[in-house]
């Protein structure tokens, strides 16, 4: 719910950011240039069916009469004594809790009045550098949009489903006897003596994250050992 919004292209930005995470429900209390605003579309990017969605109300009150949990976004308390809560707390009530959640913004110049805030159950804000407190209301929204779409069926996590399954057993011992065949010429694995104990760090550094100085250096021995000319044979 956005409170007297002032300038179309912010309800525009807003809806965007709204429909990234798939929030689509929109609702306007007294926005100052009327609706629609003719400036919202283009700054929407494609989230028609959120602004053709919007519902205009004259008062908060009236917005949020049918909603059981109504949270208030502001960085101030405004002489109003309530549970506050982050975007991620208020994300996971929103999921456990029955009944309909509001998420309250207010105009962009001054933020939820008073009174507003005293309509809320909660007040939601987020960790800001106290000497620069301030979001535009795109940023407020995308916030509080993410940390909801976390929980949210239907959503997709691309990275996910792009990524590849790992490589078997037999394909990690393929690889790894191509790289020991390529380095015995090279005398890598040089004395004999401490032949299999490098083969086995070479083996198990290749199958961790986060190496260690010597795993490092191992890598470097490896590189330093290919980029050599191959050693004559005996004969």
């Amino acid at each position: 719910m956005l409170v007297r919004p002032q300038l179309g292209e912010n309800i525009g930005k807003a809806a965007r950011a709204m429909r990234n995470f798939g929030l689509t429900e929109m609702r306007l209390v007294a926005p100052r240039d009327g609706w629609p605003n003719p400036a919202a579309g283009p700054a929407a990017s494609g989230a028609d069916d959120v602004l053709e969605g919007a519902r205009v109300f004259d008062s908060l009150g009236e917005a949020v009469s049918d909603c059981a949990h109504v949270y208030a976004t502001t960085v101030r308390k405004r002489g109003v004594t309530k549970p506050v809560v982050t975007p991620e707390e208020a994300a996971h009530a929103i999921h456990a809790d029955s009944g309909r959640s509001a998420l309250v913004f207010g105009p962009e110049r001054s933020g939820l009045e008073t009174d507003d805030v005293a309509l809320a159950r909660t007040i939601l804000t987020v960790p800001i550098d106290p000497e620069f407190g301030s979001l535009n209301l795109a940023q407020a929204v995308i916030l509080c949009a993410y940390e909801w779409s976390k929980n949210a069926e239907g959503l997709v996590q691309p990275t996910h489903e792009d990524a590849l399954p790992p490589a078997s057993q037999e394909e990690f011992d393929g690889m790894f006897e191509q790289l020991a065949a390529m380095l015995e010429p090279r005398g890598y694995f040089l004395p004999p003596s401490r032949a299999d104990a490098t083969r086995r760090t070479l083996r198990t550094m290749l199958t961790k994250p986060g190496w260690n100085h010597l795993e490092v250096r191992t890598m470097r021995g490896v590189l330093s050992s290919l980029s050599k000319d191959k050693r004559p044979t005996d004969g």
